[in-house]
């Protein structure tokens, strides 16, 4: 199976922050990406739906021959990933909001976390903050409507920018020194994050953490694809495909991108 892809679903096109990372680090890994865009935003439905299409996702890239599986997305992550590992014989990455090192480097003992309703609410996140952050203040907000115009190809408007004020700065004055970005669309907002936040407020995304991790697990389980030749990446997505091309064509050698009715 060495040669095999590695499969990657969202709800969207936001998983496509972590695909970039796995494909600088492992450039010649095969990848197949699944973007339900449809279903767009996963954090505002309830867990049983959340795990009904993150089965339906994994099934759609296991028929496709991947040997790993990243659940590239926070709240599918937090609500499902449990299901799958008890469900598949296949290895899961999943991804959580970076709480662990935010706590540990804070001065301010004050750490944001801009995350979706789904990520917020779940057992996993609680737990996590519970065993990573005591003695921390965790200041939460919900970043409700950001998905959806992130998924539109939205990353510079004036409503973006105001909502994203909105979220953003009560956090700051709050007096946080970092800001932990709970969901994989959020990464495409940092430049305009950066431009609310302080200088000395530090954000942190779990991109790299992530494909430091596949990486692993693929060296774990003799999974490496041995070949020296550059990766080739095929994307899905059931929702606007102009938009996708927008985000990954140019991101690396031997893309392609596709619409697929799922």
């Amino acid at each position: 199976m060495n040669g095999n892809p590695i499969g990657i679903f969202d709800s969207g096109i936001g998983g496509t922050s972590i695909w970039k990372e796995i494909q600088v680090l492992m450039p010649n890994e095969d990848c197949i990406y699944l973007a339900d865009s449809k279903n767009a935003p996963y954090g505002e439905k309830p867990h049983e739906e959340i795990v009904k299409l993150s089965i339906k996702n994994t099934e759609y890239l296991i028929e496709k021959g991947c040997k790993l599986i990243v659940v590239a997305c926070n709240t599918a992550t937090t609500n499902a990933i449990d299901n799958l590992r008890n469900q598949y014989d296949i290895p899961f990455i999943g991804i959580e909001p970076a709480i662990k090192p935010a706590a540990l480097n804070s001065e301010s003992k004050k750490v944001g976390i801009l995350a979706t309703k789904g990520t917020l609410s779940s057992a996993l996140f609680h737990s996590t903050s519970q065993n990573h952050a005591a003695g921390i203040e965790i200041i939460e907000r919900q970043g409700k409507g950001l998905v959806e115009l992130i998924e539109k190809g939205d990353l510079k408007s004036d409503s973006l920018k105001l909502l994203l004020n909105q979220f953003v700065q009560p956090m700051v004055e709050k007096g946080i020194d970092y800001l932990v970005l709970g969901c994989t669309h959020y990464p495409y907002l940092i430049p305009i994050i950066r431009e609310i936040l302080p200088s000395n407020v530090r954000i942190i995304d779990s991109g790299q953490a992530v494909a430091r991790q596949t990486k692993a697990i693929l060296g774990k389980q003799n999974l490496n694809n041995t070949l020296d030749a550059k990766g080739t990446h095929h994307f899905y997505t059931n929702g606007s495909l102009e938009v996708l091309e927008r985000f990954v064509l140019n991101a690396a050698p031997k893309v392609t991108a596709q619409y697929l009715d799922f």
